[in-house]
C-alpha cells in the first residue's frame, strides 16, 4: 500500500459500519434523530423506507413509526425534503440549511429553467405568469399550514392549467402547473413534504412550508456535508463522495480539502476519512445480523461496495435503476435478501450455504423482531427487485 498512508481493510470497514450505522446489537439508538444524525440522511423516496430504516437501529423498533411522526410531523427535528442527486430524504433539521445550500441551489435553477423553458415550448403562460401562481400558492400554503395540491388548487385554480411536455416525442406527455411547480418549490427549499394521506406507508403527502433556515454560503455548506458524511460513511473514496453527493469532482476536491480530510489506502485506491478518524475504531464484539429495507441510506451509501457486498448478489438485489431491495446483512456484509409476504411472514433467502448456516440464529431473530413491530402492516417496496418478487411469489420459500 501507498507510504505514509494507514490502509484499513474490509474488515475495519465493517466494523466502522456496525457501529457507526447504529446496526450491531449495542450500537442501537433510542430515538429516530439519533438515527437520523448517525447516517446523515435518511432514503426518502419510498415512504416506508424511512419508519423501516429508523427501527433496524432502534432499541425498541415498536417506537419507530411514532417516533418519527413526531419528529417529522409535530416537533419538527427531522425535515422530509430533496437533496443529493434530487433524491427525497429526511434530515436532521439542523442540516436543512446546509443540504439546501451545498446541493439544492444548483438543482433547483435548473428545475426552475427546465420548467419555465417546457412551459414557453408548450404556449403556456410565461414567467410573470408563474410568479404570480407561486406567490399565490406559498400564501395559501401558510394560510392552510399542510396541504394536498387539490386543495391548494381551490386557492389558486391557475394551479390547475395544463401543458403539453416533449410534444412529438415518444414520452409525450400533459404535465399539470401543481406537479411541476410544487416540485420546483421543493427543491428549492420553499417547501417540504407534510404529513402523508393515509398511513406512514402512503406516498401520498401534504405539502407544507419549509421551516426557516438561514442562506449559507455553497462552498462553506458543502464542506460541512461532506465532514458530516465522512464521519458516518468515511473511509470513503472520490467516485464514493462525487456519487452520493452528486457534485462535480472538482467540488468533491475543494470540500475535501477545506474539511482537511486524511486520505488512507483501501483496497480499491484511495481513501479518505475526517481529520483525526483514521485511528482503528473498535468493532461491535458479538457477532450481529440486520434485515434493511430497500433504498437503506446503509446499502446505498457507497458506490464501490465490493467490500460489502458481492458482485454475485446484485442482480438479485438492485433493480434496472440501481435501487437496492430489502437486504439481509451479517457481520457488516450483504449476504441476501428478504421480503414480507401477504400473510406478514417475512421470508428471507441467503445463498451462500456456510453464511446460511452461521447466521441462521440471529437472522431468524431479526425477521421475529421485523414481523412482531409490524404486526398487520404490509409492506411492498415502491422498486421491485427480482429477489424480493421472488419471495413473495406463491412459490417463494424461506431459506434459514
Amino acid at each position: 500500500m501507498a507510504e505514509g498512508r494507514r490502509y484499513v481493510d474490509a474488515v475495519e470497514r465493517r466494523a466502522r459500519l456496525a457501529v457507526r450505522h447504529r446496526l450491531a446489537g449495542a450500537a442501537r439508538a433510542v430515538t429516530p434523530e439519533e438515527v437520523a444524525a448517525s447516517l446523515v440522511a435518511l432514503h426518502g423516496s419510498d415512504p416506508a423506507t424511512v419508519h423501516l430504516a429508523v427501527a433496524a437501529r432502534l432499541t425498541d423498533p415498536a417506537k419507530a413509526v411514532p417516533e418519527t411522526e413526531r419528529a417529522l410531523y409535530e416537533d419538527r427535528t427531522l425535515v422530509r425534503m430533496h437533496g443529493m442527486r434530487h433524491t427525497v430524504f429526511v434530515f436532521p433539521a439542523a442540516l436543512t440549511a446546509v443540504v439546501h445550500a451545498s446541493t439544492g441551489l444548483t438543482v433547483a435553477a435548473r428545475e426552475r429553467a427546465s420548467l419555465l423553458r417546457d412551459m414557453a415550448l408548450a404556449g403556456a403562460p410565461d414567467a410573470a405568469w408563474l410568479t404570480e401562481v407561486e406567490e399565490a400558492t406559498l400564501a395559501a400554503l401558510a394560510r392552510r399550514g399542510q396541504a394536498t395540491a387539490a386543495e391548494l388548487a381551490t386557492d389558486e385554480p391557475r394551479l390547475r392549467e395544463r401543458f403539453v411536455h416533449a410534444a412529438g416525442k415518444s414520452y409525450e406527455g400533459v404535465h399539470t402547473v401543481s406537479t411541476r411547480l410544487l416540485r420546483v418549490l421543493g427543491v428549492e427549499g420553499k417547501v417540504v413534504r407534510g404529513r402523508p394521506l393515509g398511513s406512514w406507508t402512503s406516498s401520498q403527502f401534504r405539502w407544507a412550508p419549509a421551516p426557516p433556515h438561514p442562506e449559507l454560503e455553497p462552498a462553506a455548506a458543502q464542506a460541512d456535508l461532506l465532514r458530516h458524511w465522512l464521519r458516518a460513511c468515511g473511509p470513503a473514496t472520490e467516485a464514493d463522495l462525487k456519487w452520493w453527493t452528486g457534485w462535480t469532482l472538482r467540488e468533491v476536491r475543494r470540500a475535501l480539502a477545506a474539511v482537511g480530510a486524511e486520505e488512507v489506502a483501501l483496497d480499491e485506491g484511495t481513501g479518505y476519512v475526517d481529520a483525526g478518524d483514521a485511528e482503528p475504531v473498535t468493532g461491535p464484539g458479538a457477532p450481529w445480523a440486520a434485515l434493511l429495507p430497500a433504498l437503506d441510506p446503509t446499502a446505498m451509501a457507497w458506490q464501490q461496495r465490493d467490500w460489502y457486498l458481492d458482485p454475485a448478489l446484485r442482480p438479485l438485489l438492485f433493480d434496472r435503476s440501481g435501487n437496492v431491495g430489502p437486504t439481509v446483512w451479517w457481520n457488516g456484509r450483504v449476504v441476501g435478501g428478504w421480503a414480507q409476504r401477504a400473510d406478514g411472514g417475512i421470508v428471507w433467502r441467503i445463498p451462500e450455504e456456510g453464511v446460511r448456516r452461521e447466521a441462521a440464529a440471529e437472522v431468524a431473530a431479526e425477521a421475529e423482531r421485523l414481523r412482531g413491530w409490524l404486526g398487520e402492516t404490509r409492506i411492498t417496496p415502491r422498486f421491485r427487485t427480482p429477489l424480493e418478487r421472488e419471495l413473495t411469489a406463491p412459490w417463494g420459500e424461506l431459506s434459514a
